[in-house]
C-alpha cells in the first residue's frame, strides 16, 4: 500500500510490513524515512542488517533469492536492505524482486531504498507486487515556492524561531539543498537560544559556512574550470569537508543536468527545460554551459561512479573516496569521460 511520508511513523506504530519501498531524489527526505523503517525493524528484534547495492560490480540478483530461500528454520530476523541508486531494476531485477516477493522469508523485513522512480515503472509487476505485499514511499523534492513554509516547519520541530525574511534568506542561499538547510537550521539553533533568529543573523551564519563553498566549487566544475574546481576540491578537503555533503551536491546536479538534456531530446527548448526543471535564475548559465558538454550518457556515467564513491565512503566498495571524487569532479568540468577512472 502506498504510504505518505508524514505518515510513515504512524504505520510503522500500527504494523511492521514484509517490504518497504522508499524512492524519491531528495536525498535527505529518503534517509530519513528509511531510518524510520530501520528504527522500528530493531525494536521489532531485527538486530542484523544485511545491505547489498545494485550498483556495485559483483553484484548479482540471484543472490536475494538464494539469500532468502537458505534462511534456516532457527534463523535470527533480519533487515536486507537493497538500494537501487537509479531507481530501475532492470529485467533481471524485476524477476528477482518478484521471485524474492513469492517466497519472502517470515522472519525477514526486506528494505529497498531507491532512487526516483518514474511513473512506468509504478506500473510495472515488480512494484505493484511491493505495494501488494508491504508499503512504497514515495518521497518528492520541496520546491522552491514551498522550501521558506519547509523550514518553518523543521524550525518549529527544533523549538526554533525564524523571521519571515529569515526564512526566505535561507531559502534563497540553500537553493534546495535539505541537507545543507537543516545543518544550518542546527546551527542556528545553537546560536538562538529563546530569541528569534533575524534575516541579519541567517546572513552571517551562512556567510561563515564553508559548505557553501561546496556549492561554488560544483558550479566552477559546472562551468567547466576542471582545474580551479580541484583546486577548490584539495582546500575543501584541508578544511575538513567531508565527502557526504559533496556527493549530495555533485549527484543532484548530475540527476538534474540529467533531467534538462532528457526533456530538450524530448523536444523542449533549453530554456524551457530549464525553466520545468525549476533551476534557479542565477544558476541558469552555467547548466546551460554543461548542457554544451554532456549527453544523457555522459550523465549516466557520472552517477554510476557517483555511487561507486558512496560505495567507498560507506565501506562496501574499494578505493580511495576523494581519489574517486577527484575523477568525478573532473568528469563534471570536462566531458563526463576524460576525467573517468576506475580502479581494479
Amino acid at each position: 500500500m502506498r504510504v505518505y511520508p508524514e505518515k510513515l511513523a504512524q504505520d510503522l506504530d500500527r504494523t511492521l510490513h514484509s517490504v518497504y519501498l522508499i524512492s524519491g531524489d531528495e536525498t535527505l527526505l529518503v534517509q530519513e524515512c528509511a531510518d524510520q523503517v530501520r528504527a522500528a525493524a530493531k525494536r521489532a528484534g531485527c538486530h542484523e542488517r544485511h545491505v547489498v547495492d545494485s550498483s556495485d560490480r559483483g553484484f548479482n540478483w540471484q543472490d536475494l533469492t538464494q539469500d532468502s530461500s537458505s534462511m534456516s528454520l532457527f534463523a535470527e530476523q533480519r533487515l536486507i536492505e537493497l538500494r537501487i541508486p537509479n531507481g530501475k531494476p532492470g529485467a533481471e531485477g524485476s524477476k528477482a524482486l518478484l521471485e524474492y516477493l513469492a517466497h519472502a522469508p517470515d522472519s525477514d523485513i526486506l528494505l529497498i531504498v531507491a532512487g526516483k522512480i518514474d511513473k512506468a515503472s509504478t506500473n510495472s509487476k515488480w512494484y505493484k507486487a511491493i505495494d501488494q505485499a508491504g508499503a512504497t514511499v514515495q518521497l518528492w523534492p520541496v520546491n522552491a515556492d514551498d522550501l521558506p513554509r519547509w523550514l518553518e516547519g523543521r524550525a518549529r520541530s527544533i523549538n526554533l524561531s525564524i523571521d519571515r525574511d529569515g526564512l526566505s534568506l535561507l531559502a534563497e542561499r540553500v537553493e534546495g539543498n535539505l541537507l545543507a538547510a537543516v545543518q544550518e537550521l542546527e546551527k542556528l539553533r545553537l546560536l538562538a537560544g529563546d530569541a528569534t533568529i533575524t534575516a541579519k543573523q541567517v546572513a552571517d551564519a551562512v556567510a561563515n559556512s564553508a559548505r557553501f563553498d561546496v556549492f561554488t566549487l560544483i558550479d566552477v566544475a559546472l562551468a567547466g574550470r576542471a582545474g580551479d574546481s580541484l583546486r577548490m576540491l584539495h582546500g575543501l578537503r584541508s578544511e575538513g569537508t567531508q565527502p557526504p555533503a559533496l556527493l549530495w551536491g555533485l549527484v543532484r546536479e548530475l540527476r538534474l543536468l540529467r533531467a534538462v538534456l532528457q526533456a530538450v531530446a524530448a523536444g523542449r527548448q533549453p530554456m524551457q527545460a530549464l525553466n520545468e526543471a525549476r533551476v534557479w535564475k542565477s544558476r541558469q548559465s552555467v547548466i546551460q554551459a554543461a548542457m554544451r558538454r554532456h549527453t544523457i550518457a555522459s550523465c549516466e556515467e557520472l552517477l554510476s561512479l557517483a555511487a561507486h564513491v558512496d560505495g567507498c565512503i560507506k565501506g562496501y566498495a574499494q578505493g580511495n573516496p576523494w581519489e574517486h571524487m577527484e575523477w568525478l569532479i573532473l568528469g563534471l568540468a570536462r566531458n563526463g569521460k576524460s576525467g573517468l577512472r576506475r580502479s581494479a
